[in-house]
């Protein structure tokens, strides 16, 4: 996954949508103490900054150098490149040995992990008792009866250019393995659903739709999925270039601990 968005790291950090306060607030409630968390697959940061606000310190990671000179600074925040050579007893290192993490996110990424890897690295970092894991990701986008049908039609266009590791995004991550205990926000096979809204206009839109990892992959192979005349029939939909409206990213959280 590494190079799927480096090229595009500067846009992706102005396009996609921030995570409300209160999703943080309420993982950190989870968890009886508040010393270290972990933010895997960091990327631009966004969330990182937010967990920090209620931990003393948060360690946050990616494969890609290109996303981590995005990242959002803050005095909590410590950002360490982690490439895919890494081995696991060196991200355990990293994280201050076994047992020592009370909360691990990874937003909007997780599908693109070595599932196997990662879950048994979270395993041995995690607390036990109290340790969390919360993972997350958005897909559906909502706007209007006009937009979504040609959003939906878009995306469409995007599956033949698709790592099969995003069909468990594209499944809202009912189908994505998580092997934890329930702690009340989503399980596997049923994840939680949130509502992610974000006030956009309609270059916004374009940025968000370009920044896809299947639009790059695409464009490598000379294909271009949004020429001028399928951008002028969203824009149109849309209700012209100058309108901002509110974009409604449907949102699927999956929350546990380490079964005892």
């Amino acid at each position: 996954m590494a190079g799927l968005y480096d090229k595009q790291a500067q846009i992706y950090l102005a396009s996609r949508p921030t995570y409300p306060a209160h999703w943080f607030s309420m993982l950190a409630a989870l968890t009886p103490d508040h010393s270290l968390a972990w933010d895997a697959g960091t990327g631009n940061g966004q969330a990182a900054i937010s967990v920090a606000e209620h931990y003393k310190q948060v360690i946050a990671t990616d494969v890609s150098a290109e996303q981590l000179k995005h990242a959002k600074p803050h005095p909590n925040v410590r950002y360490l490149h982690t490439p895919s050579s890494m081995s696991d007893d060196e991200i355990v290192g990293l994280m201050g040995g076994e047992n020592s993490v009370d909360l691990v996110i990874v937003a909007v990424a997780v599908h693109w992990f070595d599932l196997e890897k990662f879950y048994s690295l979270v395993k041995r970092v995690l607390k036990k008792p109290g340790g969390i894991i919360a993972v997350w990701t958005y897909n559906i986008m909502q706007v209007s009866p006009e937009v979504d049908p040609l959003v939906r039609k878009f995306f469409q266009s995007t599956k033949p250019f698709q790592d099969p590791k995003a069909n468990y995004a594209f499944e809202s991550y009912r189908t994505l393995p998580f092997p934890f205990e329930s702690v009340g926000l989503g399980c596997e096979g049923q994840p939680l659903e949130l509502d992610l809204p974000k006030e956009t206009s309609f270059e916004g839109l374009l940025k968000q739709l370009r920044t896809g990892s299947a639009v790059n992959t695409a464009k490598t192979q000379g294909v271009d999925l949004l020429p001028d005349e399928v951008v002028k029939e969203l824009e149109t939909a849309w209700g012209g270039a100058e309108l901002v409206r509110t974009v409604n990213h449907k949102t699927y959280m999956l929350a546990g601990k380490v079964k005892v």
